[in-house]
């Protein structure tokens, strides 16, 4: 049986097809963690500052070409809308976290138990490109983050998991690693 927990489930024990292992669907989309125990690691990816600043600039060009060709008024109403949009979709962007904690691996809103981990490594960023490219296997577990240079590669040892392994972004893959091993 797999071990991915669902939203008011214990444990999938069949799958469909809407339910692979390491996959998240409509009915796990919107999973909160448990806070039953602090976590050994906690990493929330947020993109760049920078990202930050230049959404803010384009929400003021684009605020003052409204008020350029059609009035202040106008351009007010612009940013005003404008500046909360970019803020969200900032921060939507930076809602991955991973984490280890209750025994589990929290990559995204999939976890995976630290018994069905056969091994563990890093992928540095020089490496990436091949691990998501030729080399990635269709049916690995992947969360890509394109701002966050290395990741962490788990290969999983459950038979009764199609998946191979876990791919995932992390500032700090030395970290998750270490957590892991514990």
């Amino acid at each position: 049986s797999s071990r991915l927990t669902a939203i008011g489930e214990r444990s999938l024990t069949s799958y469909e097809p809407t339910q692979l292992p390491g996959r998240v669907d409509a009915h796990t989309a919107f999973r909160v963690p448990s806070v039953a125990q602090q976590p050994t690691y906690s990493e929330r990816l947020w993109v760049p500052l920078w990202w930050w600043l230049v959404g803010v600039g384009i929400a003021a060009l684009l605020a003052l070409e409204v008020d350029r060709g059609i009035g202040r008024t106008p351009a007010l109403v612009t940013l005003v809308v404008l500046i909360p949009l970019v803020a969200w979709v900032l921060l939507w962007l930076s809602r991955f976290r991973v984490e280890v904690r209750d025994n589990e691996l929290w990559a995204g809103q999939a976890h995976l138990p630290r018994e069905v981990i056969a091994r563990s490594a890093l992928v540095p960023k020089t490496a990436k490109s091949a691990a998501l490219g030729r080399q990635l296997d269709p049916a690995a577990y992947v969360q890509h983050r394109a701002w966050v240079g290395p990741m962490v590669l788990v290969v999983l040892d459950d038979p009764d998991d199609p998946t191979p392994y876990w791919l995932f972004s992390s500032r700090h893959p030395d970290r998750v690693l270490a957590a892991l091993a514990e």
